[in-house]
């Protein structure tokens, strides 16, 4: 299809200038883009460097979306297995709020054995066999609490900064600030597994007020990794590139005319939505991996799964995308029924997770990757030590509870082997070294080689932050290596 007569011209004066205007830098964007594509100094997702050097080149967030219950996993409590099914100390209750439990309470200790791991001896659960192999290479931080107790609030407040939706995620700060290195792939994608989209929906991996081209693209399992990427009926490559050519015309008219930032944006997505047609499925192409990696992970070839994201995480950051944010529904264990238990819900949960999470470290590792990348794991909130036993119910479950939680880092610029923070003998409250969500955020920027308290974008008058407006955030320093 021919562009009009108008537009053909614009395109080849453009072409012309470009051409005239960059001789010396030709050479350097064909070598950068031998071996992944390059990026044009004008896009908006160029590479571009922090404000320091950062021991993060990368990041993989594995969320457990609905929250696992750190008593049975990361934070062994003698204490509570004692007073098992006894009732709650009253101050325990006192002025407390909870999302769902009614009167008075019993404890609930864990009915799973743990064991000593790593050179901090932390302890780990026996139902995550596979992470007791590679325990000495995280930082498990148990002493971080949130302010929110309801799922939706508290994924957008640990993964933006804020408890409600149109602020940036930290993939999409990333970006941001960053860049990607690879022209032909996103520099934030996302992948979601067990059946459905997190509680706070797509808000989790939103751009907010930062251009819409830094937020999270999805990548699903099967045949269309991503929706309307490939072309559709009756259109060939060819065609599809001058449609493109004659859009982006336009499109650079209405910048020019009306000068929202946002024109350019549609023009970078419709680009790289062409170049990700041939990139995208050479990257999810699983079965390039030697099936003794795949055995490693757990991974099959055109299943959706959690561990088919994490070996498609390893190969997209070998790639240079810039952040992976992983989703893995399922974790709500209230204890109403089977389906939603600590003894049967949860060691099914722990059965898919634990084995491609445990391959993803020493996969990253064995390839000298691990020091670049940091990986990151933990829920949006954590669980009550008392059994919420709702209308009667007979199985064992814990409630929401804010006032702490347990989540790891490995890799990239953490110390290994390292234990921060600690609850009381029930594993209520925080005890000692408390963390908040905000120094959480202000660390994985501060590895990515930014200020977290510089790092900000104007909106609405204010330098926004990722960690908030206020004084109160700090960087993790004892966590560092």
């Amino acid at each position: 299809m021919a562009l009009p007569l108008h537009l053909e011209q614009l395109r080849l004066r453009t072409r012309r200038h470009f051409l005239k205007d960059s001789p010396l830098a030709l050479g350097a964007m064909a070598l950068l883009g031998m071996n992944q594509g390059s990026v044009q100094a004008d896009s908006p997702l160029r590479p571009r460097a922090a404000s320091k050097q950062g021991k993060a080149k990368a990041v993989i967030y594995l969320h457990m979306s609905g929250s696992p219950p750190q008593q049975d996993l990361f934070d062994y409590k003698p204490e509570l297995v004692k007073y098992n099914l006894k009732p709650c100390p009253d101050e325990f209750l006192k002025g407390q709020r909870f999302a769902f439990i009614k009167g008075h309470p019993v404890l609930l200790g864990t009915p799973y054995q743990f064991a000593p791991r790593g050179p901090s001896g932390a302890m780990v659960s026996s139902i995550l066999p596979n992470f007791h192999q590679v325990a000495h290479h995280a930082t498990i931080i148990r002493s971080l609490k949130t302010k929110e107790f309801n799922h939706a609030p508290a994924e957008l407040f640990i993964h933006t900064g804020e408890n409600r939706p149109g602020y940036p995620s930290m993939g999409s700060w990333a970006t941001y600030g960053l860049g990607s290195p690879n022209a032909n792939l996103p520099g934030f994608i996302v992948m979601v597994s067990g059946g459905t989209d997190p509680t706070a929906g797509k808000s989790v991996w939103g751009s907010g007020f930062l251009p819409s081209v830094y937020q999270g693209v999805q990548c699903r399992g099967g045949t269309e990794p991503i929706f309307y990427v490939a072309d559709p009926p009756g259109i060939d490559r060819a065609g599809r590139r001058r449609s493109l050519d004659a859009l982006k015309a336009l499109n650079e008219m209405e910048a020019a005319k009306v000068g929202d930032p946002e024109t350019l944006t549609r023009i970078e997505q419709y680009e790289l939505a062409f170049r990700m047609q041939t990139s995208v499925p050479e990257v999810m192409d699983i079965t390039r991996e030697t099936q003794q990696t795949l055995g490693m992970y757990g991974a099959q070839p055109g299943a959706s799964s959690f561990a088919n994201n994490c070996l498609l995480a390893r190969r997209m950051v070998e790639r240079g995308v810039r952040y992976i944010q992983l989703f893995d529904w399922g974790w709500d264990t209230h204890g109403t029924g089977p389906g939603d238990d600590i003894v049967n819900a949860l060691p099914k949960k722990c059965q898919e997770i634990d084995k491609p999470i445990a391959a993803l470290l020493a996969d990253l590792e064995r390839r000298g990757m691990l020091e670049d990348v940091l990986v990151v794991w933990g829920g949006e909130f954590g669980r009550t030590s008392m059994n919420e036993a709702r209308g009667g119910s007979k199985y064992l479950g814990r409630d929401h509870h804010p006032h702490c939680m347990t989540i790891w880092m490995a890799g990239a610029g953490v110390k290994k082997g390292f234990a921060l923070g600690k609850t009381d003998d029930l594993g209520y409250q925080v005890a000692e070294n408390p963390v908040e969500v905000h120094d959480i955020q202000a660390t994985i920027l501060h590895l990515l080689g930014f200020d977290p308290f510089t790092f900000s974008h104007k909106y609405q008058g204010l330098e926004a932050r990722l960690i908030g407006p206020a004084e109160g955030p700090r960087i993790l320093h004892e966590l560092l290596a």
